[in-house]
């Protein structure tokens, strides 16, 4: 029997199972920074804001799509919270930090710069409602919050520039 054969068989073989290159450092080290800092988010959402029992978010969630989406989303939630909400400000300042984290990381290390992704629906139709700025406040926070938990489950999106 000719072993080359087999063991070129069995080299395959092993190979066939698909095994995933590992993640560099840098990316784990960035999706790890980024879902500390969206956990701890999320739990002063839970903390410092009080909403009314009934309330719903309508449409549903804001998609996940890479990065830029990521920055582009929370950016724009975060714009849409009033200052004179009690106990905010500390929040504002963690969204800005979570979204400056994710644009510096954006810039060194994704080498095609893509064009600004357009605004999410959800988020497009509460910027329609400005005039409104207790109610599209609150839903702020709220979605905030909602996507962040999202990000949470989907962490590999921010793999993607």
């Amino acid at each position: 029997m000719d072993y080359g054969l087999v063991l070129l068989f069995s080299l395959f073989q092993a190979l066939s199972m698909g095994t995933a290159a590992p993640l560099p450092v840098e990316v784990v080290t960035m999706k790890s920074k980024v879902k500390w800092m969206a956990e701890q988010l999320v739990v002063r959402l839970d903390k410092d804001v009080q909403v009314p029992v009934n309330w719903t978010l309508n449409p549903p969630a804001d998609d996940l799509d890479g990065t830029s989406s990521i920055e582009t989303v929370l950016n724009g939630y975060n714009s849409l919270i009033p200052d004179t909400f009690k106990g905010v400000s500390q929040i504002k300042y963690d969204i800005s930090s979570l979204t400056g984290y994710i644009h510096l990381w954006r810039q060194g290390h994704c080498s095609e710069q893509r064009p600004k992704p357009e605004v999410p629906g959800p988020l497009q139709e509460l910027q329609s409602h400005k005039e409104f700025i207790q109610t599209v406040g609150i839903e702020a926070l709220m979605r905030v919050k909602e996507f962040l938990n999202l990000l949470l489950k989907n962490l590999d999106q921010l793999e993607t520039c």
